[in-house]
């Protein structure tokens, strides 16, 4: 399974994460959609080899090697957002077989201009038609998907209502099926303490998340909530859930990252290829340093394999 793997933010962590992957024989032979003197400016930092596929995709900027490292800068943003292109391109074409994607720094994304807060929302729009999509967050012991991703917190609340709630389901249990689990056990946490209370700290719960809900198991999913969001990541990491759906972002990915960021694997759901990443960021505090642990890349690219090859079950 010969994986495309995009570069990320030229003066973050990714360069050096994924000269260390590869020269661990975690990558295989994968192509690195990426600029080559990034790639081999990393690779002397770190005494090691430079990825033996390197292409540069087209409208990569010129001179990114001259970027400071650490600092945000729309070039490097404009660099990353043409690698993730170059790489899904290689995806389609069938030139590779899943996508593995190097973090990306969202401001440097907005200061190039692009209208995308993230890549999810940048692999939604390559689709044709835009498919719904959702961020999966997994490791050996939790699996957590989001309702809703990059958005301000008063934002999420009001996007929140029934369809939304029961697509993610919709998206979610499609998914674990294709990935082997027949029957998902899907738990969904609530938005408000203690889950609403009856509605008296809330009623998301009662208006919007409980319907959707009982339309699920009306369908045949095996979901069940809305629970307690601060009790229920607990349960599931237990084996009592195979997946929590959590309605906002920070409230379903602390619980995972907690557990280890090394150990996180990022998954797109809904996109018509499999989407992997690390569960961390650029890293600029430590970008050019040598600390950057590539451990979460090489998680991501055997998860991408095996889902890529319908071998299913993960994290």
């Amino acid at each position: 399974m010969r994986l495309a793997v995009s570069m990320g933010d030229p003066c973050g962590i990714g360069p050096e994460i994924i000269v260390r992957a590869a020269a661990s024989g975690k990558l295989g032979e994968a192509i690195v959609v990426g600029d080559a003197a990034v790639l081999a400016r990393a690779a002397a930092a770190l005494n090691l080899p430079p990825p033996p596929h390197v292409w540069a995709p087209p409208g990569l900027p010129e001179g990114l090697v001259e970027l400071p490292l650490g600092q945000v800068h729309a070039r490097a943003g404009a660099a990353a957002a043409a690698c993730v292109r170059g790489a899904v391109a290689l995806v389609q074409q069938g030139a590779a077989g899943a996508l593995v994607t190097a973090p990306l720094h969202k401001a440097a994304l907005a200061a190039a201009g692009e209208p995308y807060p993230g890549h999810t929302e940048l692999l939604q729009a390559m689709t044709q038609p835009p498919a719904p999509v959702r961020m999966m967050l997994a490791n050996d012991e939790l699996r957590v998907v989001l309702a809703t991703i990059h958005v301000s917190l008063r934002r999420a609340i009001a996007l929140l209502d029934a369809p939304l709630v029961l697509e993610t389901l919709r998206i979610t249990h499609a998914a674990l099926r294709q990935w082997g689990i027949a029957a998902p056990r899907i738990a969904v946490a609530g938005l408000n303490p203690h889950a609403g209370e009856d509605g008296l700290f809330g009623d998301e719960e009662i208006h919007h998340i409980a319907p959707a809900v009982a339309q699920a198991r009306a369908e045949g999913m095996d979901a069940s909530g809305p629970y307690p969001p601060d009790t229920i990541f607990m349960r599931a990491r237990r084996g009592a859930f195979d997946v929590v759906v959590a309605m906002t972002h920070d409230h379903g990915l602390i619980p995972v990252k907690y557990l280890g960021v090394a150990d996180g694997v990022n998954v797109t759901l809904g996109l018509p290829w499999v989407r992997t990443s690390p569960d961390h960021g650029t890293a600029f505090d430590i970008a050019g340093r040598g600390l950057a642990d590539a451990s979460s890349l090489q998680n991501a690219a055997a998860l991408a394999r095996r889902l890529a090859s319908g071998q299913g079950r993960s994290g």
